[in-house]
């Protein structure tokens, strides 16, 4: 553990001194022209949190994501010890969570992810398989105690009560349903949950499912997050949010990223959010989405909180893109969602991508 603290330590140092090299021989600026921010509050669609299970939450860690060291580092993100939470229960991170974005100047919601588990083949919850759960009860009754929180649902298809499940988180405000395929499980090609699939597009449940490969838990079957798995979804007519346009990781020797690419120009309703396009395993790919054509109004804000408030993200990972007061300045700004929006909108991201998740997902 402390080896890759000091090597956090190095790669802040080599960043900084490579952005005053690259300001000197290298600067480009962004690859396009930075724009204005759109009118009114900001909607972060992609947020997540987690919980201990303390205070009847509901909520599941396994044993080797709590007893990893990045666990702490999460909740570090949201300002919250372990201790904390075991005193005041689980639902302390949506305090805290709101208290943060209520002090952004930008972003004024965001819509907190629950995140179903797997599903055994009786469709039951099988927590022998699972890293994480957080039930959707758990993030639906905390949501509502906030104005700046909104709900976004989980629900494994392979749940015997799968479509009630989807009923009910309608009622209960849900903004869109949220899929880690290779993490829960789910094969979203499979024709079997072709019903779950129908009973979204009745209800207008979009679904933001991740894309490309997973490096945040101990385990996943990458193959599960084929973006070509989602063509099925897509066919029927739900609207897709691929999370992460798919960057990172291969399927069957090819870049996932440049798979999903031309399914947008097939389907009109796909979609994809820029999550974690800052982080510094990501380089590059940002760039990438802003000048690609076939990406033109089709991107959407979201943060991917906690990650952003983590040493994986920093203005000093862009030198070709900024200048170094310009790192500075945002490196100095204190809240970490104003932090997040200046950073990309400094790097090229236009206003319409910061302002399409309220239209999209049909947000007040």
């Amino acid at each position: 553990m402390f080896k890759i603290l000091w090597g956090i330590v190095f790669l802040l140092i080599g960043s900084v001194l490579l952005a005053s090299l690259a300001r000197l021989f290298l600067y480009t600026g962004p690859v396009v022209p930075v724009s204005s921010l759109p009118t009114g509050n900001i909607v972060d669609m992609h947020v997540h949190v987690a919980g201990l299970g303390v205070g009847d939450s509901g909520c599941y860690v396994s044993d080797a994501i709590r007893n990893s060291y990045k666990f702490d580092y999460y909740l570090n993100a949201f300002s919250i010890s372990r201790s904390q939470i075991e005193q005041l229960g689980d639902q302390l991170v949506f305090k805290n969570l709101s208290d943060m974005i209520a002090q952004s100047s930008y972003v004024g919601s965001a819509i907190v992810l629950a995140l179903d588990g797997v599903v055994n083949p009786q469709g039951q919850l099988d927590l022998t398989q699972t890293e994480l759960y957080v039930p959707n009860t758990f993030v639906a009754e905390n949501t509502a105690k906030y104005d700046n929180l909104m709900f976004g649902a989980s629900i494994n298809p392979y749940r015997q009560d799968a479509l009630q499940r989807l009923e009910r988180v309608k009622r209960q405000g849900a903004k869109l349903i949220k899929w880690i395929p290779s993490i829960q499980l789910i094969d979203p090609a499979d024709e079997r949950i072709t019903p779950f699939y129908k009973k979204m597009l009745a209800l207008d449940l979009p679904l933001l499912t991740h894309a490309g490969q997973e490096k945040s838990f101990t385990r996943a079957r990458d193959e599960l997050a084929d973006p070509l798995r989602l063509q099925l979804p897509l066919s029927l007519g739900v609207t897709v949010i691929a999370a992460h346009i798919a960057t990172t990781g291969e399927s069957n020797g090819e870049d996932n990223m440049q798979r999903i690419l031309p399914m947008f120009e097939q389907y009109p309703n796909l979609y994809a959010d820029i999550s974690s396009l800052t982080q510094i395993n990501k380089l590059g790919f940002l760039n990438r989405a802003l000048i690609d054509p076939r990406l033109k109004g089709r991107l959407i804000y979201g943060s991917d909180f906690p990650l952003i408030n983590m040493i994986l993200v920093s203005p000093y990972y862009f030198p070709l893109n900024l200048t170094l007061k310009q790192m500075i300045t945002l490196s100095a700004i204190e809240n970490v969602w104003d932090r997040d929006v200046k950073l990309k909108q400094a790097l090229g991201v236009q206003s319409d991508v910061f302002a399409r998740s309220r239209r999209l997902l049909k947000i007040d």
